[in-house]
């Protein structure tokens, strides 16, 4: 038997070990024979460790070649990896652990003590992984283990059905909900965004996304491996580092956030573009103009793609052909795409607005330990409802035109307001809140807290109280009070009048 997505991943540059895989920015160079010795390493300690076959593997540290190892790793050893944001506070993460119940839990070295207690509450033996600085300095624990263990390791075999991630989007409830994502629903992706974006071996991808989601773990080094290609792999987006490596790239992926930076910056020009072959956006809707800006400046047309934890890509603008601003494309090979009523399910003619509803290998198992949950979110013929509101055209292009369930999107990442709501309600004073998203000029959208109280309170006190209980980029950039919210005559906040009141309170950033 074979392990479905590790062999694959590995398979296009097996029998060549020298071949180049990443280089980072610290100078190291990464072959694909460190990925298969270092992840063997990792597989190893995790095994010591006591993981099983279906174990979850909680992980929340920096961005660094070796956490991306430590998700080969586990998914080698049979293990399910669980990348946790960065940002999260000790508060979220005691949730995903009390809800996952990982094996192991890895964390950053400086916040081991703080979390410490957190892990041993779920049952997880906790481990600490950091960057690496020098081969004389200690990157955690994890690290000290890993240097320690074999470069070889037989890997554990999993099917096409096994779980391999699990991934937390946010719950319009406040609980998160843990997708369920297995070997076969992240290989069917890789293989068709390979094929569909053309990426081979003579690829290098510029890599500036954070690894603890979607586009920059599976779309991004999922693609990159299974090609065969190589990846400059930066710890974050800096507009000087991207300018620094630009000339040696001929691929990146980006949120929004990135190119309206990127346009910002005088150096931008045809000269310094015009050796990509392919830049591509994801994670928040790239507004057309935007999209007219960059080829203007650049000549280079933005590829505009379609996602979701749940289900990986969908969609994506052609390689050839009309990259059409404001749109994502035709829905990617294999995967089934239809516009429905979100009352009846009922299928809607091209033009009309409904609910975006997929199916096809993609799309994940359902959500963990939610079975009731999981079945309401998916039609009896197998189709899974996104939530997102969209409608094709009369050309077959998909354009996203809305968000069910009031989702907030800033700098590529979701915000569901209800959890946020939750928060702000439990301070002193406050009688009600309601959280929307308006327009950022940086982030797309920034989140905006408008509260009722039942005695004077101070926007600054507010954002303070929250700063320790919600992750940096759920907290309002805003906090505004008002004597009512709007409501309708069932009782429902009007958040539409609420957008509108407040559109242009975060125009200047």
């Amino acid at each position: 038997m074979t392990n479905t997505l590790f062999d694959a991943l590995t398979s296009t540059a097996a029998g060549e070990p020298d071949r180049r895989f990443a280089l980072l920015p610290d100078g190291r160079h990464y072959t694909y024979g460190d990925v298969d010795k270092v992840s063997a390493r990792f597989a190893n300690v995790l095994t010591w460790l006591g993981l099983q076959p279906g174990d979850r593997v909680a992980v929340q540290v920096e961005k660094s070649i070796e956490a991306l190892m430590l998700y080969l790793g586990t998914v080698r050893a049979g293990g399910v990896f669980l990348p946790l944001n960065t940002a999260y506070t000790p508060a979220e993460i005691a949730y995903f652990l009390g809800d996952a119940k990982p094996r192991v839990f890895v964390c950053d070295p400086k916040k081991r003590d703080q979390l410490a207690p957190v892990a041993r509450e779920a049952g997880a033996a906790i481990e600490t992984l950091g960057v690496w600085q020098s081969p004389e300095t200690s990157a955690g624990s994890l690290s000290d283990k890993a240097l320690a263990a074999k470069e070889q390791f037989e890997t554990v075999a999993r099917g096409p059905d096994d779980l391999a991630a699990i991934l937390y989007t946010s719950g319009t409830t406040g609980r998160s909900k843990g997708a369920m994502l297995t070997h076969e629903n992240l290989l069917s992706n890789a293989e068709v965004l390979k094929d569909s974006w053309r990426f081979t071996e003579s690829d290098t991808l510029l890599h500036t996304l954070p690894i603890f989601h979607t586009h920059g773990l599976f779309v991004a080094c999922n693609t990159v491996m299974i090609s065969g290609s190589g990846m400059i792999f930066l710890p974050k987006f800096d507009v000087e580092e991207v300018f620094k490596y630009l000339p040696q790239a001929t691929s990146m992926m980006g949120v929004p956030t990135f190119y309206t930076r990127l346009l910002a910056d005088d150096r931008l020009s045809r000269e310094t573009a015009g050796h990509m072959r392919l830049f591509t956006s994801g994670s928040a809707p790239l507004l057309a103009e935007t999209h007219r800006a960059f080829e203007a400046k650049t000549g280079q047309r933005i590829l505009e793609r379609y996602g979701m934890t749940e289900t990986n890509m969908n969609t994506s603008n052609p390689y050839e052909g009309e990259r059409r601003a404001g749109t994502v494309g035709f829905p990617l090979p294999g995967v089934s795409l239809r516009i429905a009523d979100p009352e009846t399910g009922e299928t809607l003619p091209d033009g009309e607005i409904g609910v975006i509803e997929v199916k096809g290998p993609n799309v994940f198992a359902g959500y963990w330990q939610m079975p009731e949950k999981t079945a309401s979110e998916f039609r009896p013929d197998g189709f899974f409802i996104t939530g997102d509101l969209g409608l094709v055209d009369a050309d077959g292009y998909v354009s996203i035109v809305g968000r069910g369930k009031d989702l907030v999107i800033t700098g590529g990442f979701n915000v569901y307001p209800k959890e946020v709501e939750l928060a702000i309600d439990e301070l002193d004073g406050v009688v009600e809140s309601a959280v929307i998203g308006v327009p950022h000029p940086d982030f797309g959208e920034g989140v905006v807290g408008v509260v009722v109280a039942n005695r004077p309170l101070e926007e600054a006190a507010l954002t303070a109280a929250l700063k320790d209980r919600l992750a940096r980029f759920k907290q309002p950039k805003r906090i505004v009070f008002v004597d009512e919210l709007p409501r309708n005559t069932m009782g429902k906040v009007q958040k539409n009048v609420l957008r509108e009141r407040f559109a242009s309170l975060l125009a200047e950033g």
